[in-house]
């Protein structure tokens, strides 16, 4: 595979852009109705960018869709906009990397502009042919399932779908970062602590120091550890 991510790196540096766009609430299918829509498909420029909040602005906020903690939600990947074929990947061009999910509680989910980023899902690299975040996205025709943590605090929150890719080298990432705006209902008292975006990657971090086609990378999360809750 790393023979393959070479050959990946040199031929299709950015020949798959892609956008996260539609959210499922359980097994209801939300579609756009409250995703903030990003400018256009391509990944965000520097981890230091102001996009790396909620994807490429300027950003076009939607409605809010109601979840109960404890339930699932499911943010959807794709490569054009409305395009949910399945028989097109989610991210195509061999762009290998892992995909993340945050929540931020905030005041409103259609205004907020920071937050506190927690994380509540991964997929990232276990080592084996096909165990990138971006492949498994993949297989699941663009879709990745997590749940909302039991004891959130109910209210108002962003959810940061991001999928980064790695085959353009050391040095060079390129996330793609969109949010879904969802009011939590019931759930606990609890409010994780998390990380700022931008600030919470740098391009020291050991997942973007070091190729993913080299024989000596091994799989180092960015950023905080899954709250389970």
């Amino acid at each position: 595979m790393k023979t393959a991510f070479v050959l990946a790196a040199a031929a299709t540096l950015a020949s798959a852009h892609s956008t996260w766009q539609e959210l499922w609430v359980g097994s209801t299918d939300k579609a756009q109705t409250c995703v903030r829509t990003v400018k256009d498909n391509s990944p965000v420029e520097s981890l230091t960018s102001a996009d790396m909040f909620c994807g490429r602005g300027p950003a076009t906020s939607s409605g809010v869709c109601e979840v109960a903690a404890g339930d699932s939600l499911t943010v959807e990947m794709h490569a054009q906009p409305g395009d949910r074929k399945c028989s097109q990947p989610a991210i195509g061009g061999n762009h290998y990397g892992p995909v993340y999910v945050y929540m931020a509680k905030v005041s409103d989910a259609k205004t907020a502009n920071s937050g506190s980023f927690f994380k509540v899902a991964e997929d990232g690299y276990t080592g084996t042919t096909a165990s990138w975040g971006t492949e498994i996205l993949n297989a699941n025709c663009g879709k990745r399932a997590f749940t909302v943590p039991k004891s959130l605090a109910a209210g108002d929150y962003l959810v940061r779908a991001e999928a980064i890719a790695l085959h353009a080298g050391a040095g060079n990432p390129q996330p793609y970062v969109s949010c879904f705006q969802v009011k939590v209902t019931g759930g606990g008292s609890a409010n994780p602590s998390g990380v700022s975006f931008p600030g919470a990657y740098k391009l020291s971090d050991p997942l973007f120091s070091k190729a993913i086609y080299d024989n000596s990378f091994k799989y180092v999360s960015a950023g905080p550890a899954v709250f389970s809750g």
